[in-house]
């Protein structure tokens, strides 16, 4: 009983969630209501409970179709319209969607063209004699996520494709490095000027220099800084905590996956013994550069455009595609003269390639069609509405609006959507204040403040969402199951979500970033300490 103690509160937490929608709203007025969120729910709700995420999300969007057609009055036909023509169609035949497939699929075939030429063979050899624990594994793989901060998909296929190796040898698990992967994705990028987050954020609000506004929200990102302290926490003192304590135990006894761990097929292709670290870093530099050039030319930098503002329209999709595409043709080159691939092989690894990424295009097709479904329920404008209720008490607003983006970033799957709702919201509540900013050049400290807030919630929820697309690139990354990931992820993710809680309430009565920013700091560390030693004693 105590052993799935977890699925039937998960269970009965559904079933409740299911008899307030039919008490609040009848399903004929579904659209705009507490229904808008079912799908989601019930998506993750049984992933959590049947750790099977494929049927769990496939489950979710029926749901959604269901719904749907109940409340507009089509029948079955309005709910396969839904789900499939508006649906998986719409979603595999949008062109940003296509893009980002594409630089998955690419980068798939990159990472199998390094490991066939045995550049990651050669860098783990390296690696091997430089980090000498599974501390130093843990830190490499973060100070290279922080490195690459200009996109979180970007991040989360190169720093899993560089450091699983490295991290495999040193026994961490798939699961603590899927969470290393996501925990530097995502909260990197929020915090980094130059970042395709930042350019989704500079867009949002109207009358104030989108830059400048997004370099003002860092130091209250709460969410975002105080991960990054919990990284370098639990990577420099080894303290493991909730289920990852278990999955990082069976690596310590040589089991990196714990369940699932076919998940991903292992690359059997032959290796050759004259790679060299080379061969795995000059890839890597090579695609860095072009996707970035791809990134700012889509932006316009070519045509005249300065780095930031390029950075800030460019169409990272495409960017990414294009520039992965590019760094795929130079990289089979470079092999080819170097003599450790022949063409045939190289054209072998195409085929590889795909077949690795299969798992996370299902997943991430799935998820874009979940969205979908939401989107047609006005998921967003139900939450909006809820926020507009509530911004009458303006002291309790930076923690009233992080907690809904919290909870609309988990149940959407989406960041960028979340404070895309959320952002025009905060922008109305002050909108007189922010109607000074072109005289004064000076924006409203608590402005900034709800801005943040809004920000660090989306993160938050994105983070431990498991219908996320970054979630489930970094599932991909690390090749860990997905949900061993997010299952792992929650308890980390949601213990830095109370502190930011109080730090934001904090924040309410106090605009001033250093006592913000110092207390949440210190009540982070205060709280690891404590998990620490309450780790510890049950250890002992």
């Amino acid at each position: 009983m105590k052993k799935h103690l977890g699925k039937i509160i998960i269970g009965l937490f559904v079933v409740a969630f299911l008899v307030l929608c039919i008490i609040l709203a009848p399903i004929t007025e579904a659209v705009g209501t507490l229904w808008s969120l079912l799908p989601p729910v019930v998506a993750i709700g049984l992933a959590l409970i049947t750790k099977e995420v494929y049927s769990s999300l496939f489950i979710g969007i029926l749901t959604g179709g269901i719904v749907y057609a109940a409340s507009s009055g089509t029948g079955f036909e309005g709910m396969f319209t839904s789900v499939i023509k508006e649906g998986l169609i719409s979603n595999l035949a949008d062109s940003y969607n296509v893009g980002i497939l594409v630089f998955l699929v690419v980068l798939g075939v990159i990472v199998v063209l390094m490991n066939k030429a045995g550049g990651s063979r050669a860098y783990g050899e390296w690696a091997a004699s430089h980090i000498k624990d599974r501390r130093g594994a843990a830190l490499s793989t973060f100070l290279l996520g922080v490195m690459i901060f200009v996109d979180d998909y970007f991040n989360c296929l190169t720093v899993g494709s560089v450091m699983r190796p490295v991290t495999d040898k040193h026994k961490v698990s798939r699961a603590k490095l899927a969470y290393l992967i996501d925990a530097t994705a995502a909260p990197i990028c929020i915090i980094a000027p130059i970042s395709s987050w930042a350019a989704a954020v500079s867009g949002t609000v109207d009358g104030v220099n989108g830059i400048s506004l997004f370099i003002s929200t860092i130091p209250y990102n709460l969410y975002a800084l105080l991960t990054i302290l919990m990284v370098v926490f639990i990577s420099v003192t080894g303290l493991d905590f909730g289920p990852m304590r278990k999955h990082e135990e069976n690596a310590a006894n040589g089991d990196l996956f714990t369940t699932r761990n076919k998940v991903y097929e292992d690359d059997d292709q032959p290796i050759r013994s004259k790679g060299k670290v080379i061969d795995l870093i000059l890839p890597v530099v090579i695609l860095i550069i072009l996707c970035v050039l791809g990134m700012i030319y889509t932006g316009g930098f070519f045509s005249g455009t300065n780095f930031i503002d390029a950075f800030a329209g460019c169409d990272a999709a495409y960017g990414l595609s294009l520039g992965s595409v590019a760094a795929l043709v130079v990289i089979i080159i470079y092999f080819i003269c170097r003599g450790v691939l022949k063409f045939t092989e190289c054209m072998d690894s195409i085929a590889a390639g795909f077949k690795q990424m299969v798992p996370a295009i299902l997943i991430l097709t799935f998820a874009w069609t979940l969205k979908t479904m939401t989107n047609h329920l006005e998921a967003g404008a139900y939450v909006s509405g809820l926020v507009q209720s509530a911004t009458a008490v303006q002291i309790l607003l930076p923690v009233i609006l992080f907690m809904v983006a919290v909870g609309l970033a988990f149940a959407t799957g989406t960041s960028w959507g979340t404070f895309g709702i959320l952002i025009p919201i905060v922008t109305s509540v002050f909108s007189t204040e922010l109607a000074n900013v072109s005289e004064t050049g000076v924006i409203p400290q608590m402005v900034i403040v709800c801005i943040s807030a809004c920000l660090a919630g989306a993160v938050c929820g994105d983070h431990c969402s498991p219908i996320s697309d970054t979630t489930i690139m970094a599932s991909t990354g690390a090749q860990c199951d997905h949900v061993n990931h997010v299952s792992t992820q929650m308890p980390y993710a949601f213990t830095v979500a109370a502190v930011c809680m109080v730090g934001y309430l904090i924040a309410g009565f106090i605009q001033n970033v250093f006592v913000v920013l110092g207390i949440s700091v210190v009540l982070m560390l205060v709280v690891l300490f404590a998990i620490k030693f309450v780790v510890g004693r049950k250890k002992n």
